[in-house]
C-alpha cells in the first residue's frame, strides 16, 4: 500500500490492532499530540536491539516500497530512519533513490530513542514531526511508550489527520511488540487505574506538573501525560481594576 492512500486506510482500521492504552492526547488547528503503550516480556536490552532494526517490525504497509526490508535505522544522533527505493530495468539497478523517514536526535540505548520525521503524507507538508521512544524495566520485562508530536502547517484539517495518525502509530507499536514476542495484558491494577481514569474524565483536571519534562516520565510510562490546567492559567491573569 503506498503512503498516498495509508491514512485512509488506517482510519478504518479496528481497534484491535491497537496497543493497550492509545489516544489522542492533545489536538488544536496548528497540531496534535498521539501516544501508545504497550508491555512486553522482553529485557529493554532486547527492546533496544530491536528498535534498531525497523525492517523486523515497522509495517510494510506503511512505506514506500512495499518491502519493509528495505528499511534501515542508525541508532545515532544524526542518523538516518531511512528507506532504499529500488530501481527500474531488468535488474532493478536503474533510477536506485532513497527515502529519509526521521532522522535521530537523542539516543539513549536500552531507554530512550527520539527521531524528527513527518511520516507518510505529513512529509509533503510544513510540518516537524517528533517521535519519542522510551522503555521501562518491569518486573515482567519492559513498557514502552511511543509520543509523536506534530505541528506547522499542514492542508490536512487536524480533526481528520490525528486519528488516522494516531492508528498509524499504534500500528508500528503493535509490530514492535509483536517482533519482540508479543503484548502482554495489563495487570488488575492497570484495567482498575484505566477504569479510574475513564471515570475520572468529566471533573477537573490536576495541576499541570512543571518540574519535570517529558524525558522524566519515563519513572511513569504508563500514566497520562498531565491535561492543561486551564484553570491555573486564568488565575494568573490579572484582576480587572
Amino acid at each position: 500500500m503506498r503512503f498516498s492512500i495509508m491514512l485512509g486506510a488506517a482510519a478504518l482500521a479496528a481497534a484491535t490492532v491497537q496497543p493497550a492504552h492509545a489516544k489522542v492526547i492533545d489536538q488544536s488547528e496548528i497540531g496534535f499530540t498521539v501516544a501508545h503503550t504497550a508491555q512486553v516480556a522482553a529485557t529493554p536490552d532486547d527492546v533496544w536491539k530491536m528498535l534498531r532494526m525497523p525492517q523486523k517490525w515497522w509495517s510494510k504497509e506503511h512505506s514506500w516500497s512495499g518491502d519493509a526490508a528495505n528499511f534501515w535505522l542508525d541508532p545515532q544522533a544524526g542518523g538516518c530512519f531511512c528507506e532504499k527505493l529500488p530501481g527500474t530495468g531488468p535488474d532493478n539497478n536503474v533510477g536506485l533513490g532513497s527515502v529519509q523517514h526521521a532522522r535521530i536526535l537523542f539516543a539513549k540505548p536500552n531507554e530512550l530513542l527520539r527521531l524528527s520525521g513527518a511520516f507518510g503524507p505529513l512529509q509533503g507538508e510544513a510540518l516537524t514531526g517528533t517521535l519519542t521512544i522510551q522503555i521501562k524495566a518491569t518486573p515482567t520485562g519492559s513498557a514502552i511508550r511511543f509520543d509523536y508530536v506534530v505541528g506547522g502547517y499542514m492542508r490536512f484539517k487536524t480533526a481528520d489527520i490525528a486519528p488516522a495518525v494516531d492508528k498509524v502509530i499504534g500500528e508500528q507499536l503493535v509490530g514492535l511488540a509483536k517482533a519482540l514476542g508479543g503484548s502482554l495484558p495489563p495487570t488488575r491494577d492497570e484495567k482498575a487505574a484505566a477504569a479510574a481514569a475513564a471515570g475520572d474524565e468529566e471533573k477537573p483536571a490536576p495541576p499541570k506538573k512543571t518540574e519535570s519534562g517529558l524525558d522524566d516520565a519515563v519513572a511513569d510510562l504508563l500514566a497520562d501525560p498531565p491535561k492543561p490546567d486551564d484553570e491555573a492559567k486564568k488565575a494568573d491573569e490579572p484582576e480587572a481594576s
